[in-house]
């Protein structure tokens, strides 16, 4: 039958790709022994993202570009785990956004180790407990998470990589039935972002604030008239099925995360990369403007701009600035040289490869 034909040439294509992946992972250890040797690190987020965009282009379909994607980046962790098993501190618990950041980045293969705080994260890294560490820093809705801005005025640690999270949220429970909820349980940041779906369709529940929007999830697990509002991914670690699915005010609610590392960049991006600076500026007039004028002049792009305050002395900030270009091309180098001779303090932050596209559930 024609039926029983197709599923043999499919047997023998799973076939031919087990074969290649062996293959390829016999590879990737040769060259986690080379990078041993050299003393370079294992994570190479430029050359994953390269391989990716590569396999974008030249897939002729009908395989979906997300889905090829996915599997390659499960690919990509794998063969990180033969050539140097890596740990990830984020900021847990686990099936939060931050979570599923980091399984975006680094796949399942990795050890991902949750910690209760942003500083926990930093310090984790620090201690070399893990290789890496994934914080948030920012949401197209809410804004900076100032936390994590504020811990790299004393941290050395830098940032090697972004993760770009499309944000959705779901309203889980045990039942799945909107009449059934009696209290809804949410971190502050994901009831804020979906105020007015909750206005609209749970105007009396009573809301809960908690930690985490896992640690809403945990807690509908145990109550039948709870809900929560967290990701697909808490849904199914805590047996919650969805009364209703993408209940975010906007649907292009994204986060951004950053990776950390103890190394000083990230290898080149081919054209793709970002890097981030902090700087204080000099007590006068027009400080900011004559800094800013050096980037327009050298034609560099500023993609972000905030400020904090320094915690020297009242009324004396820092600004965090990303902009596109690579620490290593001497154009970008000139233009951080000519900056650094206005400021009273600057510091790389990192130099790393912007994330391609936006992701997640």
């Amino acid at each position: 039958m024609p039926f029983s034909r197709e599923r043999e040439k499919i047997d023998r294509i799973d076939r031919q790709l087990v074969t290649l992946l062996n293959r390829r992972a016999s590879l990737a250890g040769k060259i986690g022994e080379i990078k041993k040797k050299k003393g370079l690190d294992v994570y190479d987020p430029s050359r994953e993202e390269a391989i990716l965009a590569m396999l974008e282009r030249e897939s002729p379909g009908p395989f979906p570009p997300d889905s090829l994607t996915a599997i390659f980046r499960e690919i990509f962790a794998a063969s990180r785990h033969l050539e140097e098993p890596l740990s990830i501190a984020y900021l847990g618990p686990q099936a939060t956004f931050t979570h599923q950041a980091c399984r975006r980045a680094f796949g399942a293969s990795s050890r991902y180790v949750p910690k209760k705080s942003i500083r926990e994260v930093f310090d984790a890294v620090e201690r070399e407990e893990c290789s890496k560490g994934v914080v948030p820093v920012e949401n197209s809705t809410e804004g900076i998470v100032n936390h994590t801005l504020d811990m790299f005025l004393e941290s050395s640690l830098k940032i090697y990589g972004e993760v770009i999270l499309l944000v959705s949220h779901h309203l889980l429970s045990l039942s799945a039935r909107m009449k059934d909820i009696h209290v809804l349980y949410s971190h502050p940041q994901a009831l804020s972002q979906c105020q007015e779906w909750l206005g609209e369709h749970l105007p009396d529940v009573p809301l809960h604030e908690v930690s985490s929007t896992a640690e809403a999830a945990r807690l509908a697990a145990k109550d039948p008239h709870g809900a929560a509002i967290a990701s697909r991914l808490a849904g199914e670690l805590y047996g919650l099925r969805a009364a209703r699915r993408k209940i975010e005010d906007r649907h292009d609610n994204v986060t951004r995360f950053l990776v950390i590392s103890r190394e000083p960049k990230a290898p080149t991006g081919r054209g793709r990369d970002k890097t981030s600076i902090m700087f204080s500026i000099k007590d006068r007039v027009g400080a900011l403007r004559d800094i800013l004028l050096i980037f327009s002049r050298g034609k560099v792009n500023l993609t972000r701009i905030e400020s904090r305050p320094s915690r020297k002395k009242a009324w004396d900030y820092v600004f965090f600035v990303d902009f596109e270009g690579h620490i290593d091309d001497p154009r970008i180098r000139k233009v951080v040289d000519l900056i650094r001779g206005e400021c009273t303090l600057l510091k790389v932050l990192g130099s790393y490869p912007a994330d391609r596209k936006t992701s997640g559930r």
